[in-house]
């Protein structure tokens, strides 16, 4: 059943034409934190997304096609900041893709909510639901995106209930509204630890790499290699090893990110949407 169900959701692309244009909204997730780009700004599943996209549109100057041409004709934004709650991003991105209006609009959006103490994942599934229905009456496809099997994450595994709930009240939602579904609940090779950053919080270059091809069929477009292909055998690791890899862990990243919550401080603070326009790739 899940994969029928995923196969209702593709063919975007077939049933309302090429894709133009994308705008992508969102935390740090869809920011592309975990995947630095030769500049040092984060590349990311979505900017990968556009790149796809953009290679799939013909040339529209010559019958020959060409990949320069056809990135020329795609424009792209990302809104994404990182850090930021799901009442942010709907007023700080949602009103800027309802202006840019393109042809697709990716949202995720709740999981720096759900990861809060006390929060309540029917309360926040809500709250998106109601931005949903306003992005879907002004652009041409929301694709919405699931939270992540967190049983293999150590820093978040006590939240994987928390986190399906919201997944299941996500999956509803795009039910009621027609969505694509970017399934991460369902991307098994996300949960090998090479998926994802040194930080535990954030996915790797190779993780982003996945999610973006996962995103690719979903919206029915042939992809150059399985999202959920078997990653290569690895050494086997001692206890030693993952103890010291456990303390630098806790050392470099939870310390830190503990101490922003008791500050009240968001590793987003000051940061601006790395791509506010839809601009040609």
């Amino acid at each position: 059943m899940a994969d029928d169900s995923r196969n209702i959701r593709q063919g975007v692309i077939n049933r309302q034409g090429a894709i133009e244009s994308y705008a992508a909204i969102g935390d740090s997730f869809t920011e592309g934190v975990g995947d630095p780009g030769p500049d040092g700004t984060f590349f990311g599943w979505a900017d990968r997304l556009a790149v796809i996209l953009a290679d799939q549109l013909p040339d529209p100057e010559s019958a020959q096609g060409g990949t320069a041409a056809a990135h020329g004709h795609f424009r792209y934004a990302n809104l994404a900041v990182r850090g930021r709650l799901l009442d942010q991003i709907v007023e700080e991105q949602v009103p800027r893709a309802k202006q840019l209006a393109p042809d697709l609009v990716s949202f995720c959006a709740g999981g720096n909510d759900i990861i809060r103490p006390g929060t309540d994942p029917d309360d926040v599934a809500e709250r998106f639901e109601r931005a949903v229905a306003e992005l879907s009456r002004s652009v041409g496809t929301v694709m919405v995106t699931t939270g992540f099997d967190t049983r293999g994450v150590p820093v978040l595994r006590h939240l994987r209930g928390k986190i399906a709930t919201y997944t299941a009240h996500v999956r509803s939602i795009a039910d009621r509204y027609d969505c694509p579904v970017l399934d991460l609940w369902s991307l098994r090779s996300v949960q090998d630890r090479r998926a994802w950053d040194g930080d535990r919080l954030h996915l790797s270059p190779e993780g982003h790499t996945r999610v973006a091809l996962r995103a690719a069929q979903v919206l029915g477009l042939d992809v150059p290699a399985d999202p959920d292909q078997e990653w290569p055998p690895q050494a086997h690791r001692g206890t030693l090893e993952v103890r010291r890899d456990d303390i630098h862990w806790a050392r470099e990243y939870l310390v830190p990110w503990i101490g922003r919550r008791l500050r009240g401080e968001s590793s987003g603070d000051h940061v601006e949407a790395k791509r506010p326009d839809l601009l040609p790739l």
